[in-house]
């Protein structure tokens, strides 16, 4: 299949799956994930499936990265928290739809790659920062949207305080690696309004940096 047709087929599925959001749609079809994948994962790109990157971590599945971004509901006014910047693909994709996008990834290695990865991509509205994701960004808050790509017990507290009133945040949560629920928190005035928004699997939100250790 020319590279083409995959991207059409690639987003075809998307559709396929509930993904209808025009924009979200877009800036994932001008994302291309193979720049985010090394060695014999990149003629896998266009797969519907998580792949390994470094430091024992995974870049999502196409259609769990477009379920999230639609869910959070980003619009050219927002400023967005991500926990667990990974690859830097999700944040690629936030920086198309967001006015500012912060990320914070546990791993030095993978923030320094994503860093140097999305500066080279000219996606100048993004900031990678390593350190504890659990803690969230208090010097950069109040967030409009706050997306969490690891699984928590529960929605983390600081983070719903560091989350603006009228604003949304999407996170895996599960006790187990097994089970877990991707829901939508909804921040009011008078508390928190959560929708299910189906099952997946992530890999657990982790306190603390990561030790640095080589690839």
């Amino acid at each position: 299949m020319d590279p083409l047709e995959s991207q059409m087929q690639f987003v075809f599925n998307l559709r396929s799956r509930g993904i209808t959001n025009a924009d979200v749609l877009k800036a994932m079809e001008k994302t291309r994930r193979a720049d985010f994948l090394e060695g014999i994962f990149l003629e896998r790109s266009y797969e519907d499936t998580p792949l390994p990157i470094a430091c024992g971590q995974t870049i999502s599945q196409p259609t769990v990265v477009g379920l999230m971004t639609q869910a959070l509901d980003v619009t050219r006014r927002c400023k967005v928290l991500e926990i667990g910047t990974g690859s830097g693909y999700q944040a690629a994709i936030l920086s198309h739809l967001a006015r500012r996008v912060y990320s914070v990834e546990r791993h030095r290695a993978l923030a320094l790659r994503a860093r140097d990865l999305l500066r080279r991509m000219e996606l100048g509205n993004i900031t990678v920062v390593h350190g504890d994701g659990s803690m969230g960004l208090p010097e950069q808050a109040p967030f409009d949207r706050i997306m969490l790509t690891a699984a928590a017990e529960d929605p983390p507290r600081n983070l719903l305080d560091q989350l603006r009133i009228g604003g949304v945040m999407v996170l895996p949560v599960g006790q187990t690696d097994a089970v877990q629920q991707l829901i939508r928190v909804d921040k009011s005035e008078t508390g928190y309004e959560y929708t299910d928004l189906g099952a997946v699997r992530f890999v657990p939100l982790v306190e603390g940096v990561a030790e640095d250790v080589s690839d």
